[in-house]
């Protein structure tokens, strides 16, 4: 007679989550932050939702390290640096025991190149025992830092959860909070988590941080993304791989590896989205300056 399965606990999950992670990263030599989450200091996490994931920041160098471990023993990546997101910041893995991580390699936001920028947030690193496994956490000011950041992509403008964070955090926190936010070359991106956005209309990249804040059309997000790139060669690789269909993201929603026939049809369903999604910006525009 075989025992009936007993459900584990999300929380419980993601817990492990981030203790299998540290283990093989302990086993690898692999520098590796724990965020979010788990990982929130006491005095963030009672105002912050608990996530429904794992997330850690891997040293860029040793990236595809972990995540060749980590698919060894059993995970699952869904998608790649470039396709996870507008930022090229981090892919998904899932376990079917242990859940799912986020492996970020840059946390968005942070202007300053990734190794240096890692280089700083390890720094000041802290420790913190998640599921009885001791794993490394940036210091506070730098976990209100990567709230205000992760905020500011939540595609609702100005977050009041965070701000309420904020106001209640001690003032010295706050002071080398900022003093971070001056070193990684953040003002841009945590300007668009506290709702001070407007300060930054001539940055390069103020365009990007709007629609990541405030949302927006798929082509104002290309456009914003071809802006924000910090070099020709950068932006010209953009425009080149804005036609192309994100195939990990179309097998997530497909369920399935897609055909040929799947790829070919999403390839010309894209701009008819997009075209809509403009058309019903420009309509909504016009309805709202109609008089009545």
């Amino acid at each position: 007679m075989t025992s009936p399965e007993v459900p584990v606990d999300l929380r419980v999950r993601v817990a492990f989550g981030h203790a299998v992670v540290q283990h093989l990263a302990d086993r690898l030599e692999i520098d590796v932050l724990h965020i979010k989450g788990w990982a929130w200091s006491p005095l963030i996490r009672p105002f912050v939702r608990a996530g429904n994931d794992a997330d850690v920041i891997v040293r860029p160098a040793s990236a595809r390290g972990l995540i060749e471990e980590m698919r060894a023993i059993g995970w699952t990546a869904h998608g790649t640096f470039t396709s996870g997101s507008p930022f090229a910041h981090a892919t998904t893995l899932t376990h079917e025991t242990w859940g799912s991580v986020d492996v970020h390699q840059l946390f968005p936001g942070i202007g300053i190149v990734p190794t240096e920028a890692f280089d700083v947030l390890w720094a000041g690193r802290q420790s913190m025992e998640i599921a009885g496994v001791a794993c490394p956490v940036p210091s506070v000011p730098a976990q209100v830092l990567l709230l205000v950041l992760n905020s500011a992509r939540g595609g609702r403008g100005q977050n009041t959860e965070t701000l309420g964070t904020l106001a209640s955090l001690p003032s010295e926190v706050m002071r080398d909070c900022e003093e971070l936010v001056r070193r990684l070359h953040a003002d841009v991106a945590f300007a668009a988590g506290t709702g001070n956005l407007e300060q930054f209309r001539g940055a390069r990249d103020y365009s990007l941080w709007r629609v990541a804040s405030q949302g927006g059309t798929r082509l104002q997000e290309w456009t914003a993304r071809v802006r924000a790139a910090p070099s020709l060669r950068g932006a010209a690789a953009l425009i080149l791989r804005a036609p192309l269909v994100n195939v990990p993201h179309l097998a997530h929603v497909l369920g399935h590896a897609p055909t040929r026939w799947d790829i070919a049809k999403e390839f010309f369903a894209r701009p008819l989205r997009g075209l809509r999604e403009q058309v019903g910006v420009v309509g909504a525009r016009l309805r709202r300056g109609r008089p009545r």
